[in-house]
């Protein structure tokens, strides 16, 4: 068994729309310790983007990590702060703030997919994409329950109505998903903004054959000229082929037989 490195790509992007006066997105992009988040505020005038800025912050300082599962760990245990942070601002102000959160983590050949809300994550694999998360919403609900269409619930009055969220309450409750690394993988990170206005089809195609920055600015565009009626945030992660040796970051080590 050798050891072989996969080569990483990410960028980010994030924009206030046409119609928000603020942006209560934050994103984070840190290919050297395996993590890359987006988070969509809510909580209206400088209480929105103190959420997502606060999960951002504590993220930030994960570091490296020793193994997948400690990577997992610090993930967790800065969310927890996160929370708590968020929670004692809502308390001093008097009112609910919060914010979505989904983030990739990535290590030793393997990702793990985790979110609160309705931001979403994609995976884009074999110029196929697929929606890794699975919306915490109302309308998703409804969905599951067979009462909507998926294409009823792009125009539902309370499409927007999440169910779950970071700084809502003392528990925290995240889904996830993980898998294996493969060359070539995509992954799209995104808040609503982006889903409002462009489908999972154009999603792939403007990322298959681009640079992450290429296709996080060409959907960015994509949005705004179609109105952006929200904030708008886009992290893109591409994988590259496989490469022999050890390398240092941003690279992705797996085994191979």
């Amino acid at each position: 068994m050798n050891t072989v490195a996969l080569s990483v790509e990410s960028f980010g992007v994030s924009h206030k729309g046409c119609v928000r006066e603020l942006n209560e997105d934050s994103y984070l992009v840190e290919p050297q310790t395996g993590v890359w988040v987006v988070a969509d505020g809510m909580g209206g005038h400088d209480a929105g983007e103190v959420a997502s800025a606060s999960i951002v912050d504590h993220l930030s300082t994960i570091g490296i990590a020793s193994s997948a599962p400690d990577l997992r760990a610090r993930f967790e245990d800065r969310l927890g702060r996160a929370n708590a942070e968020i929670r004692g601002i809502s308390e001093s102000r008097g009112i609910t703030i919060g914010s979505t959160v989904a983030a990739l983590l990535a290590m030793d050949g393997r990702f793990a997919c985790l979110w609160a809300g309705d931001s979403r994550v994609y995976l884009v694999r074999n110029a196929s994409i697929s929606q890794i998360s699975r919306d915490h919403t109302e309308v998703q609900e409804l969905i599951d329950r067979g009462i909507i269409s998926a294409a009823e619930a792009r125009t539902w009055p309370r499409r927007n109505v999440i169910t779950q969220a970071i700084g809502v309450s003392d528990e925290i409750v995240i889904d996830f998903q993980q898998g294996e690394i493969m060359p070539g993988d995509i992954f799209v990170l995104s808040t609503d903004g982006l889903t409002a206005h462009v489908t999972d089809a154009e999603i792939e195609a403007a990322t298959v054959s681009a640079t992450p920055q290429a296709a996080c600015e060409n959907l960015l565009d994509m949005v705004l000229a179609r109105g952006a009626t929200d904030n708008v945030t886009i992290v893109l992660v591409k994988i590259g082929h496989e490469r022999d040796g050890q390398l240092p970051p941003p690279y992705l080590h797996r085994a191979k037989a």
